[in-house]
């Protein structure tokens, strides 16, 4: 995203100026960084990123279950993304489906106590990765300000 598309009209386009660009720029190896450092410890112990986000998000629900679309909107993933992804957790004896009372259509998802053994496993390895790739790089400052960050994008 230049500041200057070659051949293009500005008209109403607002393109990035400099330091807007540096900072989308930055944001984006930030996002990158992280991602592929915390994915790729996961990977070594056999979880993926979404694996382990649901995984720990039905740790946390009353009795470990939550529904597929409360499910898909917090990961930002479809409800048919999400339920392909949940048969296979499911074939892995992770998770397991059961009718959602509440919506005819939806399933809810119940962590398994394989699951639940599975993450508890899981957690001290991934916490180490997400300290290593992002929180001991940080000041407590740096901490603070990417919180109000994600306060003011969180808000649409």
């Amino acid at each position: 995203m230049s500041t200057k598309s070659p051949g293009t009209s500005t008209g109403a386009m607002r393109w990035l100026d400099a330091d807007e660009e540096r900072a989308w720029r930055a944001f984006r190896r930030i996002m990158v960084a992280v991602q592929t450092g915390t994915a790729h410890d996961l990977a070594a112990i056999g979880l993926s990123e979404a694996d382990y986000e649901v995984l720990s998000t039905l740790s946390e629900r009353p009795g470990h279950t939550s529904s597929l679309g409360e499910q898909a909107m917090k990961m930002g993933w479809s409800r048919s993304r999400l339920s392909r992804h949940a048969t296979r957790m499911e074939a892995r004896g992770l998770l397991r489906r059961a009718p959602d009372a509440a919506d005819g259509r939806g399933c809810l998802l119940v962590l398994t106590d394989d699951g639940l053994a599975t993450l508890h496993t899981a957690a001290p390895a991934h916490l180490t990765s997400v300290r290593r790739h992002f929180i001991d790089r940080l000041t407590p400052g740096d901490l603070t300000a990417i919180e109000r960050i994600a306060q003011h994008l969180e808000s649409d």
